[in-house]
């Protein structure tokens, strides 16, 4: 295994060499993303590697399987409450798109609805059918195949697998196979509120699909104990599920490993919980909008609904810091880095966070360290715009901001003549070929009176690679702005040409 680290393209593999991003080894922990890549690529090596996958409906293991045993390993790796964010990520992605969804079976790459529906459902159908027929059945069953399907021309093939774990798990198994895979996804499992009667608890249970289910309902006591039984809910029918305790019970939730691909798990609790892309999705719009503490309102729901959510503890954190409540923040910010496998977001905001909290207690070093390493940790936008402005407040508080390269410098002046020139050669003549062609064509097409722009700060990534934290300020067609943008120069021939624009928030 080789892996190689890229700016772009992060995320593909091929014959064992894995591409992951160029910041990954600078930061202290490994986040999720790259597990998940790092351990789907090992998977798919094995079984590709000794049989070649193909035939009908393969993506349910090239992808669905792929994804199984990585999932899989990270939860041996790494633990239980580890995975169990990731795996309600993948749960997120598919919900997005099951109701346009298609038979597993019948699943290509060229279906709309193939990337978010294949690897997650996929990987939950093979949950599924492990957890029914044991994992170490379902381990010996693959291995089998695969060593089989080395001699067959035809390869590693879906009928092949499912046929030997139906052979292997009886009916049951076959049953659960053909509903998963050949039938269009529509099972939808709602739970009712828990009544009381004749000394026990019960609720009501409700099945949607158009297959029967046999799952787990646990309850939770107003003493705080959980209980859980198993029932069979039949095909577009109800059920219950009867809880012996005299205990109140204040809540239930049906299959609370959630095993079965659902179309909706919003009421798969009762109480009934707010649906938590809606809330994730509040909860942001309120922190954007400054309202924090409605941010933070929001935000706790969600973390007493779904408290291994990393997302939600990364938003009520930072809501709380913008309200001052300094040591709640810390405390939730420090809980979201100790996670064995963390984000790159979580390791990026909680970094920020800290950084934040150090610069308020005036510890100026201790806010440069967290906030370089949320640098390092960031993969989007928002958190990388953040991360580099407060990175810059911190190291002036500090008094320790780094040298700035004065060949980029230079470099960057000249740029700023050439756009205010707005001749096309020259803009060329300091561009990567064949890179920022957009954004070359517009500067060149527009008359720009006013181009200034002044490096806050360099950074020297690699020997050939820096990146630039500049302000600038611009006139064009008689209109003012003003921001800040990181400029990525590349050395080509000995001399900086502007190779890509990471940030830019010129308004």
């Amino acid at each position: 295994m080789r892996l190689v680290t890229v700016r772009r393209g992060a995320g593909f593999s091929d014959s064992g060499t894995i591409l992951i991003d160029s910041d990954t080894f600078r930061v202290a922990k490994l986040d999720t993303a790259t597990a998940l890549a790092v351990a789907e690529a090992v998977a798919r090596l094995w079984l590709g590697g000794q049989a070649p996958i193909r035939g009908e409906g393969s993506g349910a293991l090239r992808d669905g399987l792929v994804r199984f045993l990585a999932n899989s390993f990270l939860e041996k790796q790494f633990g239980r409450d580890a995975v169990e964010s990731e795996l309600f990520r993948q749960r997120l992605a598919y919900v997005a798109v099951a109701k346009r969804d298609a038979p597993l079976a019948r699943a290509n790459a060229l279906d709309a609805t193939y990337f978010g529906s294949v690897p997650n459902r996929g990987a939950m159908v093979w949950r599924l059918v492990d957890r029914k027929i044991g994992h170490d059945v379902f381990l010996a069953v693959l291995r089998s195949v695969v060593e089989t399907a080395k001699g067959d021309q035809n390869g590693f093939t879906l009928p092949a697998f499912r046929a030997a774990l139906s052979s292997r798990g009886g009916e049951a198994i076959k049953t659960l196979l053909d509903q998963q895979l050949d039938q269009v996804p529509d099972t939808d499992l709602m739970a009712g509120l828990p009544q009381a009667r004749s000394g026990d608890w019960v609720s009501a249970l409700r099945n949607f699909g158009s297959t029967d289910v046999t799952v787990s309902v646990a309850a939770t006591t107003e003493r705080g104990e959980r209980m859980a039984v198993e029932v069979t809910i039949p095909a577009r029918n109800f059920g219950e599920a009867v809880f012996k305790t005299p205990a109140r019970v204040t809540r239930v939730e049906i299959d609370p490993e959630k095993l079965y691909p659902q179309l909706d798990y919003s009421n798969d609790t009762a109480p009934k919980t707010r649906d938590i892309t809606e809330a994730l999705a509040d909860a942001t719009l309120q922190l954007g909008a400054q309202d924090y503490v409605k941010a933070e309102t929001v935000a706790r729901e969600i973390v007493n609904a779904y408290p291994r959510l990393q997302e939600a503890r990364i938003l009520l954190a930072r809501a709380l810091l913008s309200q001052n409540k300094l040591e709640e923040a810390e405390r939730l910010f420090r809980s979201a880095l100790d996670e064995p496998l963390p984000t790159s977001a979580t390791l990026a905001w909680a970094n920020i966070g800290l950084g934040e909290i150090s610069l308020k207690r005036g510890q100026a070093a201790d806010a440069v360290k967290r906030l370089s390493d949320a640098v390092a940790a960031s993969r989007d936008y928002p958190s990388s715009l953040a991360a580099r402005a407060a990175r810059i407040r911190a190291e002036a508080a500090a008094n320790s901001a780094p040298a700035i390269d004065e060949g980029a410098r230079t470099f960057i002046t000249q740029l700023s003549q050439a756009i205010v020139s707005g001749k096309k050669i020259e803009l060329d003549a300091r561009i990567v070929p064949g890179e920022l062609v957009r954004f070359v064509t517009g500067l060149a097409g527009t008359p720009t009176e006013i181009w200034e722009t002044r490096v806050l700060r360099t950074e020297l990534i690699d020997q050939n690679l820096l990146a630039a934290d500049v302000a600038i300020h611009a006139k064009q067609l008689g209109r003012e702005s003003s921001g800040t943008a990181v400029l990525v120069l590349s050395r080509v021939g000995g001399a900086w040409k502007l190779s890509d624009i990471e940030l830019f928030e010129v308004r």
